[in-house]
């Protein structure tokens, strides 16, 4: 299920642009040259996690917006496979079946 979902929300959640990244990459560069050996060293670790955490709650919320559509889905065809509403629908739209 997490590589599905993982997959879905490859699909249809947006990527920065190329000219976002490259400022961000400008502005990390600019702080790492302030800093020494053992602060580049940190930035970095925390550049990775804050990454990481991204990603975590940006799956965390695709699935949790997934679900909800997933279980009215499940609700709706449990209501239509039933007699009333097969023949409410008939009714509706005069079908002879």
């Amino acid at each position: 299920m997490y590589d599905y979902m993982r997959a879905l929300e490859d699909r249809f959640n947006s990527k920065p642009s190329y000219e976002q990244r490259q400022q961000l990459e400008a502005m990390r560069q600019e702080v790492s040259a302030q800093l020494d050996k053992e602060g580049r060293k940190k930035l970095l670790r925390l550049v990775d996690a804050h990454t990481l955490a991204q990603e975590d709650v940006s799956l965390v919320s695709s699935i949790a917006g997934f679900r909800p559509a997933w279980a009215f889905e499940m609700e709706r065809e449990q209501v239509e496979a039933t007699p009333a509403f097969k023949n409410s629908f008939r009714k509706r739209r005069k079908l002879p079946w």
